[in-house]
């Protein structure tokens, strides 16, 4: 299986090898159609020159004279019309000269070698050193005709640049190959970090710490990997911590239950004695059914995928509903109700902000003492949000606990609570439904003076 350093590493080579292998056939290209027929009328003017300077100094030695210019860095090759041959300069690599093109330009005619020179894929004409890739020219030497090959020496002229592109060529690859080592290493090492953190996170080791200095892609995907796994982290706290008081709320009530049910079974009782177990039994049966439903709706409430049945509706008759149905609680305790609500639209899910008014309601009448009041307001109904303000004279909520009564299964009072049937659910509930309706609920409290709870919508 390969790494990704060494994928990395192979895919820059492939392409530093593809890319040079294109550039020289592209390259190869640009001299056979533009710089080819440029180079063979440059040879061709000196080649000229070179004819007409001698025929201007008829005394010169011909063959001084050539071997002189060949050492400045030409090829020459001298036929005469009898076909004796003479070479000076650099020695031609083949001779593959015809007859009949030695005789045209014997007879007076100029020929374009390396114009005509066949072109290949991957050779480039300048650099092949062959006697028909050369420019011919006629020339008279004592009177004789004679036929003059030239071309440039390309091992004199270039030898030694070709020798120092060559050694910068290779220090360029050995160095590219070097680099793209070290730097794909520095690259390839965050994600080394990240699958190392993702092994940890999936054997349940969340405490994972990525040092990762950098501020690039690779660098934010290590900053939200460490988010995430503390994320993860305080879920399974929460989980964990939701299993126990799951378990913890369920036994309790079953204990009783099951303590009553024996009881009931084998020993005589009175009926006075019996209905009273029975009582409680039913009583513990009820608070399991509650705590069932709550944490079923819970459940759908944390999925928040389509469970928002929206509609456009009065929030101040909603309120006044849940007042009247909870008529015979209030009433009992003699308490007062002041009430403020006009007539306010909002959309939202009539059932679930149900939920939240009978919540608080009953949290208000629970903890309020006989002949308390309870206030309800709706203010704001004009504007984009609205505020439902419910507020009571009850016992309160001490400082160090308004932190915490939208947790889950958090009290105020465990002993008090526990015995009233109260799950420590419904706060957490209410805030979570208001939160998905785009609003926010928040809380003040005074001991022994009363609670307030305002819960801001949108009105739209």
């Amino acid at each position: 299986m390969k790494t990704l350093y060494s994928r990395i590493v192979l895919t820059t080579i492939a392409i530093m090898v593809t890319s040079s292998l294109i550039a020289f056939v592209l390259s190869n290209l640009y001299y056979q159609y533009n710089l080819k027929p440029y180079n063979d009328q440059k040879v061709t003017t000196m080649a000229k020159d070179i004819g007409d300077f001698y025929d201007r100094h008829p005394e010169l030695n011909i063959h001084d004279y050539l071997q002189h210019i060949g050492q400045l860095g030409y090829q020459f090759y001298l036929v005469n019309d009898q076909g004796k041959e003479w070479l000076y300069g650099g020695i031609f690599r083949e001779r593959d000269l015809s007859p009949e093109t030695v005789q045209q330009v014997l007879n007076g005619t100029v020929y374009h070698g390396i114009a005509e020179f066949p072109s290949e894929l991957f050779i480039t004409g300048f650099f092949d050193n062959v006697l028909s890739n050369s420019i011919g020219i006629p020339l008279q030497v004592d009177g004789s005709p004679h036929a003059l090959f030239i071309r440039p020496d390309i091992t004199v002229q270039f030898g030694e640049m070709r020798i120092f592109f060559s050694i910068i060529m290779a220090i360029a690859i050995l160095l590219s190959i070097l680099l793209v080592g070290v730097i794909t290493r520095y690259i390839v090492k965050p994600i080394v970090k990240l699958t190392e953190a993702t092994q940890n996170v999936a054997k349940g080791n969340y405490n994972v710490q990525l040092n990762v200095a950098r501020r690039d892609e690779l660098g934010q995907l290590a900053d939200h990997f460490s988010q995430m796994a503390k994320g993860i982290a305080q879920l399974e706290q929460m989980r964990q911590e939701f299993v126990s008081n799951v378990s913890h709320e369920i036994q309790s009530p079953l204990a009783s239950i099951q303590g009553f049910s024996q009881t009931l079974q084998t020993k005589r009782l009175s009926e006075e004695q019996q209905q009273h177990y029975l009582s409680i039994i039913e009583a513990e049966s009820r608070r399991m059914s509650q705590l069932s439903k709550q944490l079923l709706m819970l459940a759908s409430l944390d999925k928040e995928e389509n469970i928002l049945e929206k509609s456009t509706f009065d929030v101040a008759e909603q309120i006044k509903q849940v007042l009247f149905h909870t008529e015979w609680s209030w009433r009992s305790k003699e308490l007062t109700i002041d009430m403020s609500l006009p007539s306010t639209y909002i959309h939202g899910d009539q059932q679930l902000l149900h939920q939240v008014w009978t919540n608080l309601m009953t949290n208000s009448i629970k903890f309020t003492a006989p002949e308390g009041i309870i206030s309800l307001r709706i203010t704001g109904q004009d504007n984009p949000s609205c505020s439902i303000e419910i507020s009571d004279t009850g016992i309160g909520i001490p400082p160090e606990h308004l932190p915490h009564i939208f947790d889950r299964f958090y009290r105020v009072d465990e002993a008090r609570d526990r015995s009233e049937g109260s799950s420590g659910l419904g706060l957490a509930i209410t805030q979570k439904i208001v939160q998905m309706h785009g609003g926010r609920i928040e809380v003040t409290s005074q001991p022994g003076e009363g609670t307030t709870f305002t819960v801001t919508l949108p009105t739209l």
